[in-house]
């Protein structure tokens, strides 16, 4: 290519184009075409006739619903209280009844029962749907706490470009703690947020606003570490990790057993869920399963403490490296014109995607 400039603005086009590539990959790949995968579900009932009746389920739904008996209606408000299981389904000859916990997830709810009332249908009988935990009417459909997840992982993404581009002169310990301090300003603006401004959090705010914390700090870390490596390149990393894996995986609109094994896979681990499942666990189970995600969030922070720690050593040794004249130690070098130019573009890659 002849031209140098229509080779420079053709090379910087690469970033938001593999953009478009993976979110358009990332989003349509995990919301367009939801269905169940192994979806869990119970029936209650004790005896053979359950069993068969469960049998029969599973053997129509195949691999789309694992089906599990429980004896009594109690125990299976227990299962959907702990979301072992995302529907349970009580036979009656008289008004059949679906329970679910909506506050789990509104699109599972909404599956198991597009599963069950062709079920009762069949028997000519109308089907009772009640959920055993609902999501408070400031926000029915339970995914409020998706729509933070976003807010507070842009906050945190967004921050890591400003970070890289116009601290990268100081010392990594000073941006270390600038992300911390960054983390706590996001994490508060994130219970403000959920707090008094949607009321999606009606109690435990403090804890929301740990999690929030917690997460955004482990972004952060990552981030100001991985731009010592990555520069230009950095703001792309952060948005295939903590958007496009991230939201998808997060089960903030579907659960991993609505989605295929991949993303599935991701939800197990990966810190939007945490933050989405211990955020629900906090607000609407009592702190069920909690403790195994805050767990999550604080692996991802400890990630974060370890890359700023490569990448501060990474810095040192190149510097020691530098040659020195002694006459000039003292002295500023000012940039020349191509390291400037090279700087500003960098920081305009680094914040197109934010």
């Amino acid at each position: 290519m002849r031209s140098p400039a229509l080779r420079h603005v053709l090379t910087h086009l690469i970033t938001p184009l593999l953009m478009c590539l993976g979110m358009g990959l990332a989003y349509m790949g995990a919301f367009v075409h939801p269905e169940p995968n192994h979806l869990p579900v119970a029936v209650v009932g004790a005896g053979p006739k359950a069993k068969v009746f469960a049998q029969t389920i599973k053997d129509t739904a195949g691999d789309k619903l694992d089906v599990r008996t429980v004896p009594t209606r109690t125990e299976a408000v227990d299962l959907l209280k702990a979301r072992t299981v995302t529907g349970a389904y009580v036979p009656s000859a008289r008004t059949p009844e679906l329970l679910v916990a909506g506050a789990a997830s509104d699109m599972g709810a909404t599956a198991v029962e597009k599963v069950f009332t062709p079920v009762a249908a069949e028997e000519g009988l109308p089907l009772k749907v009640t959920d055993v935990a609902e999501p408070v009417a400031d926000d029915p459909t339970g995914q409020g706490l998706f729509f933070l997840l976003i807010a507070v992982s842009i906050g945190s993404y967004a921050s890591v470009a400003a970070l890289g581009a116009a601290g990268g002169t100081l010392p990594m310990r000073i941006r270390a703690l600038l992300a911390l301090g960054v983390s706590a300003v996001v994490g508060s603006i994130g219970a403000l947020l959920a707090g008094p401004v949607f009321h999606l959090a009606h109690h435990d705010l403090a804890g929301v606003w740990g999690m929030a914390w917690l997460y955004s700090a482990g972004i952060l870390l990552i981030g100001v570490g991985l731009h010592t490596f990555l520069k230009r390149w950095t703001t792309l990393t952060m948005m295939v990790l903590f958007v496009m894996l991230n939201f998808t995986s997060s089960g903030g609109l579907f659960r991993p057993e609505l989605q295929n094994g991949f993303f599935g896979t991701l939800h197990a681990f990966w810190n939007g869920a945490g933050f989405v499942e211990g955020a629900r666990s906090l607000l609407y189970f009592g702190s069920d399963g909690l403790s195994r995600n805050v767990w999550t969030l604080v692996v991802w922070l400890l990630a974060g403490l370890a890359v700023t720690a490569i990448a501060a050593a990474y810095e040192r040794a190149k510097a020691a490296q530098a040659p020195v004249s002694a006459p000039t130690a003292s002295v500023a070098v000012p940039e020349s014109p191509a390291e400037l130019a090279e700087e500003a573009e960098e920081e305009t890659e680094e914040t197109v995607g934010v």
